[in-house]
């Protein structure tokens, strides 16, 4: 039996429910910020780390509503946070991602993220992938999520 991989991340909510999506580099998707724990690693302290390194963003323990874990894809599951952006948290321009991966032509290392973006939730299926697109859809609505934030 395999063992299901969890990835951990945030679902960054604007001011008018609008949620933070990172574009994946050299891919036409775009994404939450979320990742993999480390070994021991809290589900919310992985979720907070994954934030940090995608998007620049360093957001309080306090501000995050634990939405718990949600069936992704065959292969992995999502254990997700909620957290409201603050004023200065609004301006993308300012994010940065200082995670690195080899890119796969030349093996030289690429940020993980190279974009971001306000999506509304009716305008994420033009942007996200289909697995993340269906959670919302299904699962996580963005707009109740945005009402009980």
């Amino acid at each position: 039996m395999s063992t299901r991989v969890v990835s951990c991340g945030i679902v960054l909510l604007d001011p008018d429910g609008r949620v933070l999506l990172a574009h994946a580099t050299e891919t036409s998707h775009w994404d939450i910020p979320k990742g993999h724990g480390e070994e021991g690693e809290a589900p919310h302290v992985t979720a907070l780390r994954e934030m940090v390194e995608e998007t620049g963003v360093a957001i309080g323990p306090e501000r995050l509503k634990d939405l718990g874990l949600f069936v992704y894809r065959r292969d992995k599951d999502l254990h997700l946070f909620a957290a409201r952006a603050t004023a200065d948290e609004l301006d993308l321009s300012h994010c940065t991602c200082t995670s690195l991966f080899p890119r796969r032509s030349d093996g030289q290392l690429i940020p993980e993220m190279d974009a971001y973006r306000w999506t509304a939730p009716d305008e994420v299926e033009k942007y996200a992938s289909r697995s993340l697109t269906r959670l919302f859809q299904t699962t996580l609505s963005l707009s109740e999520l945005h009402r009980s934030l």
